[in-house]
């Protein structure tokens, strides 16, 4: 079985191109910039050209393309999008349009010249899969494992950061399992509008998966064997955005926080860290600092845990009092969102999970 993995973060776009019959070590992988970034650069070279722009597409990641689109905007220049397009930047379109962005309909979009087009799309399967053939790579497919960051559909007028983190706790609160962040296509809630429209964007009948980017990081951190050997984990996930850690036996979840990378020194995330694991840690102290929040799931385990680092910008805890273990699942700290996102395909598909399972463990 062959099964495409792709996380969408803000700074990179992981691939992994799994055969179970094949080694894990001996997969197609590519690290890739990000959706977000590429429109980014296709906005930021309209704006030195003074030419107005057309965003037209599906609701994708926002961050870096739209910094781009405020510059482009302040130096003057229109903008023209359409509703899918625009929710990439607000899921409130009042405030798309307070922006100065245009809305069109696709009629409108479809006939208008003189404009920059730009596509908004957080998953393209053709483009993937012409880099995989011009390096000589099969491009058959069985499966798709799709991971992003979804603060979901806030309501107008809400915060963004707090419906994201009600999400996570309803999640937990439902089934206390990393694993239970991972959906069919048929079960993304309708508020996850990216993560819908991730999957939206697939080709074919593949069967697929949607998992959020942090736990699918913890999951894939933890099939590094020396991380996997502990019983007590704290696994930190510092992304390019976003810092998700998750206090953890197994797949189990004691607590977790969630913040912004940006806004953390090595001295901020060992306090988290530890307040998180005593039981001490508020969560009107990190949303108040600007990040999402906290969520105690279960009284904390009284063993100290082991402590394990994954994410680009992981190296922020080097010489942290943590002590960090820095995770690399089957050679490869930066596929670790896609060796989670394929054990939550098998958990999702069991009728492939002994297949995978053996591909994991080196058995294929």
């Amino acid at each position: 079985m062959r099964i495409l993995a792709v996380d969408t973060g803000t700074g990179t776009q992981d691939i992994l191109l799994l055969d179970t019959r094949e080694l894990v070590e001996n997969s197609v992988k590519m690290v890739a910039p990000s959706p977000t970034m590429k429109v980014a650069g296709q906005i930021r070279e309209a704006t030195r050209q003074g030419r107005p722009l057309l965003l037209s597409g599906v609701t994708m990641g926002g961050g870096p393309c739209r910094w781009e689109l405020e510059r482009h905007l302040k130096a003057g220049l229109a903008a023209f999008a359409t509703p899918d397009a625009a929710r990439t930047f607000d899921d409130d379109l009042d405030v798309v349009q307070n922006m100065g962005v245009q809305l069109v309909s696709e009629d409108e979009a479809a006939g208008m010249n003189g404009v920059e087009r730009i596509e908004t799309r957080d998953l393209d399967l053709e483009a993937i899969r012409r880099a995989l053939a011009s390096l000589g790579a099969d491009t058959r497919i069985d499966g798709l494992a799709l991971a992003c960051l979804d603060h979901g559909a806030a309501p107008p007028g809400s915060s963004d950061r707090l419906f994201r983190f009600e999400h996570l706790r309803q999640v937990v609160e439902r089934k206390n399992d990393l694993l239970a962040f991972a959906f069919r296509p048929e079960e993304a809630p309708d508020y996850l509008t990216r993560a819908r429209a991730l999957l939206g964007s697939r080709d074919g009948d593949a069967p697929a998966v949607f998992l959020d980017s942090a736990p699918a990081a913890a999951l894939g951190a933890l099939q590094d064997p020396v991380a996997a050997g502990a019983e007590a984990q704290l696994v930190l996930n510092l992304g390019n955005s976003h810092t998700l850690a998750f206090h953890l036996r197994g797949t189990y979840i004691y607590s977790l926080f969630e913040h912004h990378t940006g806004l953390l020194d090595r001295d901020g995330l060992d306090s988290l860290s530890e307040r998180l694991v005593a039981g001490t840690l508020r969560h009107e102290e990190v949303f108040a600092g600007n990040g999402h929040g906290v969520y105690y799931a279960a009284p904390p385990d009284s063993r100290e845990p082991f402590v394990t680092a994954t994410g680009p910008l992981r190296d922020k805890l080097r010489g942290s009092r943590l002590k960090p273990h820095f995770a690399a699942p089957h050679g490869d700290m930066m596929l670790s969102g896609c060796f989670g996102l394929v054990q939550a395909f098998a958990a999702k598909y069991p009728e492939h999970g002994e297949e995978i399972e053996r591909a994991l463990t080196g058995q294929a």
